[in-house]
């Protein structure tokens, strides 16, 4: 079965071909990606590695509404859930322009929504010091990301722990995707002046 969207299963890009079991490609399988057109170019590695961050993404969103609703509070975006972690990190009050930045939030109506979402829910709370507007959890927020946090661990720390990468290698792996982060800001500039 060809899994890159070509016909003849013909290696994408440079003629390397995906490493499988044991370091080496499968015979006839190209790079396993969602758009061959743009595995074709100088780094089909690059298009494998953004396929499996559309698959992630996607998993990690369902991931944490489904937590979520298992802990007790349905009906949250992936966003609102985001933010509500957001609020509770270091028990702190958070300003908007403090979640839009952690979070990489562009369009701020985005952020303020959930906020409103989540204050309605009884999740967090606002206030004002001065003229800052000011984020805080409740303690219905705390026992929901604390449930949250317990179905976690039950349900998806232990399984790849057991069976996924090790710490160190996670830890390599989140620092080389938060490096990435800034290729893709700085080409999404780039791109706007073009």
């Amino acid at each position: 079965m060809v899994r890159d969207g070509t016909t003849g299963g013909t290696p994408a890009g440079n003629g390397r071909r995906p490493r499988g079991v044991g370091g080496r490609r499968p015979r006839g399988v190209g790079a396993i990606v969602s758009s061959a057109h743009l595995a074709a170019g100088a780094s089909p590695a690059l298009s494998e590695l953004e396929f499996g961050l559309i698959l992630a993404s996607h998993a990690f969103s369902r991931w944490m509404v489904r937590c979520m609703a298992a802990a007790g509070v349905p009906g949250l975006s992936a966003m609102e859930v985001l933010i509500l972690h957001s609020v509770r990190h270091r028990d702190r009050a958070k300003t908007l322009a403090d979640l839009c930045l952690v979070l990489d939030i562009q369009d701020t109506h985005v952020a303020t929504y959930a906020i409103r979402k989540l204050a309605t829910a009884g999740l967090v709370a606002t206030g004002r010091a001065g003229k800052e507007k000011l984020i805080r959890i409740t303690d219905a927020g705390r026992a929901a990301c604390d449930r949250y946090a317990e179905i976690r661990e039950r349900l998806l720390v232990r399984a790849t722990t057991s069976t996924g990468p090790a710490e160190e290698v996670l830890s390599q792996i989140g620092a080389q995707l938060r490096a990435l982060s800034g290729s893709y800001e700085q080409a999404a500039r780039a791109a706007t002046t073009l």
